[in-house]
């Protein structure tokens, strides 16, 4: 018969409570923090000359700028496959750089195929989990929009959230999808008014908060356990490896 822990029983043998960290408000206070404007990163999934995945990041750039945010919008033109060429090819390396660069971002991608583009995809694969000791995306904000040809779908955004969580980026709830997109834009290239409009604006308003809220805690919010723990344990492998080194020297 399997028997289980009473609720009430807080012995954890199988943690390290040491390394146990207790959340609280004076931990997510700030005393100072930063002044400058959020950096944001806008990547969209489409090379087409009239690109309304383009057209929505270019608006979106605009209401953030509006906001008070700096913003930058990478061309994906010129971005070569990932692991095709090495990692220090001038495109990849201003994606990296600019990558880093951000507090928050915003991906725009279309629907294609039910799923978002290989243009936009590739964009991704270019940004490793870590590099070294420095992560390219985690703790940073983002917001993730699609448009489509027809009906409203929201197949893309909700692949661009599951790409967000496994890049580690603290993914804002609320999100746009537009529908028949070659509607909603003049020739200048302008979103035109309507409720898919509103909906961008609600989302860069969200992103904007979230960003000023995380940018200064993102090292703390993404702080784990399970790294803690790794990280102790390599300390002390090395801890003892000197020690031996040292007894041999002797």
């Amino acid at each position: 018969m399997t028997t289980y822990s009473s609720p009430s029983d807080l012995n954890f043998p199988s943690m390290d409570e040491t390394l146990l960290d207790l959340p609280t408000h004076e931990k997510l206070s700030l005393a100072v923090g930063a002044t400058h404007p959020p950096r944001i990163l806008l990547l969209y999934g489409s090379l087409r000359e009239r690109s309304y995945s383009r057209l929505l990041t270019e608006e979106a750039a605009r209401i953030l700028t509006r906001l008070g945010a700096e913003t930058r919008i990478f061309d994906p033109r010129g971005l070569p496959l990932p692991d095709s060429v090495p990692a220090d090819h001038p495109k990849v390396a201003e994606l990296r750089a600019l990558s880093l660069w951000s507090e928050g971002q915003v991906w725009c991608s279309p629907e294609r195929h039910g799923t978002i583009t290989g243009v936009f995809k590739s964009q991704i694969d270019w940004l490793p989990l870590e590099t070294g000791s420095v992560r390219p995306t985690q703790g940073r904000t983002l917001a993730v929009m699609q448009v489509s040809g027809g009906s409203q779908s929201f197949n893309a955004v909700n692949a661009l959230r599951v790409l967000g969580r496994w890049m580690r980026m603290v993914t804002i709830p609320n999100q746009s999808s537009v529908a028949k997109a070659f509607q909603e834009f003049d020739e200048a290239g302008r979103m035109k008014p309507s409720s898919y409009y509103d909906r961008v604006v609600d989302v860069m308003e969200e992103l904007y908060k979230f960003t000023l809220l995380v940018r200064d805690r993102s090292d703390y919010l993404t702080d784990r356990y399970s790294e803690r723990k790794g990280m102790a344990e390599e300390i002390a492998r090395l801890g003892r490896e000197a020690m031996v080194h040292e007894e041999q020297t002797q």
